[in-house]
């Protein structure tokens, strides 16, 4: 046998290796072409449930649930539902004992259909409207994170006996992440700034509320925060402002919320934040910084959403069209933007494989692209896939569990693609696809 003959047998032994890092845990190829999840051939989900389809592995997402107790023992965990929800994934959030932080009185609703418990539930918004804040307080939802200084008196009003409230501060820290994903610093819409002195008359304004009981302080980074000391920076500089409304008011505050946004590893060379260093670190930085000014440890509260169900999804395309241009090869599939608008909102790099059959010839760089009427419907840039990548076969996209489903459109009156959970070789829809029924039912004409 000469070297040219054992060729393609490697090449078929090398690509049932999976990119580290990026897939579910439970995932698995093989070497005549088989994509496993969850113990489901993904090209059997894609015929069952037709594409584009996400399937989400629940081991994986119970997985990290319990990794975040373990390497926070004695902090509050609360899921972002912004990430992903539907009833579904809150009875699974609420299984692993999690609370929830919600931002709008929709994702209140779904978690409180879920039988999600109200107390157990954290709401976030730069704007909460009035039907949000009744859709909170018919829900008993347990604390609501003040942004503004305009919200005091409309929660206040509506409160039916006391609300239990945190202040959303600004900490002034640059997280080190895309522009578009920054939250923690001056001059941005989100919460009550130290520096200007919003935050501080806020505080005022709340005390002055009979309605409103203040338990801590709130602050969010921003997203993809990969940066731990960044982390202690702004940790440090929220307890400077604990121990000041100490000194000013006389109170102790007993809650400090961290938020979240801690970043996973979409392509290969990308790292993710490491929870252990952060569980070490971060916890041990709020108690020495409330030693110095001679405060009682708050209770914590961190906020992962993105860390917990991105990795865990797998989107399943159908290729349509190959194109070879003069510079480039265009692969187009039957999604898009409508069902992942995240490189087209900021350049969010993905990995694309294909699978369904053995790859016996090289791999070449193509951009993976939509069936939508954007140029910018763009899914992948320099995707790696076999030179004989033809219309039919199917593509997987890992770590695309997190603001996929929940940034979805119907953009073109393309219908959203379902969701579908897979654990020891079963399947168990989420959310189903979105017909063209349903695409009329708001149409009043």
């Amino acid at each position: 046998m000469t070297l040219a003959d054992l060729i393609p047998s490697l090449r078929t032994s090398l690509s049932s290796r999976l990119a580290p890092g990026l897939w579910p845990e439970t995932a698995r190829a093989t070497c005549d072409g088989q994509l496993l999840v969850g113990g489901v051939d993904l090209a059997q989900l894609a015929a069952q449930f037709g594409t584009p389809v996400l399937a989400i592995d629940a081991t994986d997402v119970r997985s990290r649930c319990r990794a975040y107790r373990e390497s926070l023992p004695g902090v509050e965990i609360a899921y972002a539902a912004k990430a992903f929800l539907c009833r579904a994934m809150a009875r699974l959030v609420d299984q692993e004992g999690l609370a929830m932080d919600v931002c709008s009185g929709g994702e209140v609703a779904v978690a409180a259909a879920a039988g999600f418990p109200g107390a157990r539930m954290v709401m976030h918004g730069n704007v909460k409207t009035v039907e949000d804040l009744k859709t909170a307080m018919a829900t008993g939802v347990g604390r609501i994170v003040i942004d503004s200084l305009e919200e005091i008196a409309p929660l206040a009003a509506l409160v039916p006996t006391r609300q239990q409230v945190l202040l959303r501060v600004v900490p002034g820290v640059d997280a080190g992440t895309h522009a578009g994903l920054t939250t923690g610093t001056e001059d941005q819409k989100f919460g009550l700034s130290i520096a200007t002195g919003a935050a501080a008359q806020a505080v005022r304004g709340v005390l002055a509320r009979p309605e409103l009981e203040l338990v801590g302080l709130h602050c969010h980074l921003g997203s993809q925060v990969r940066s731990i000391s960044r982390y202690v920076e702004a940790s440090e500089r929220m307890v400077a402002f604990l121990a000041e409304i100490s000194r000013e008011h006389g109170i102790e505050l007993p809650q400090l919320d961290i938020g979240g946004g801690h970043a996973v590893a979409y392509a290969p060379g990308e790292e993710s934040m490491d929870l252990a260093a952060f569980g070490r670190t971060v916890p041990a930085a709020v108690a020495e910084a409330c030693q110095w000014h001679g405060l009682r440890m708050p209770r914590l509260t961190v906020e992962p959403g993105r860390a917990l169900i991105a990795r865990a999804g797998v989107t399943v395309y159908r290729v349509a069209a190959v194109k070879h241009g003069v510079h480039r090869t265009f692969v187009a599939v039957d999604g898009g933007m409508s069902d992942n608008p995240r490189p087209a909102l900021y350049g969010a790099r993905y990995h694309v494989r294909r699978f369904g059959r053995p790859e016996r010839v090289p791999s070449r760089p193509v951009t993976v692209v939509g069936r939508h009427c954007e140029s910018s419907d763009v899914l992948a840039e320099e995707a790696m896939l076999p030179e004989d990548i033809a219309a039919g076969d199917l593509l997987a996209v890992p770590c695309s569990g997190a603001y996929h489903s929940s940034l979805s459109s119907t953009y073109n009156q393309i219908g959203r693609p379902p969701v579908v959970a897979v654990a020891s070789g079963a399947t168990v829809p989420m959310l189903r696809r979105e017909t063209l029924e349903d695409l009329m039912l708001r149409d009043a004409g």
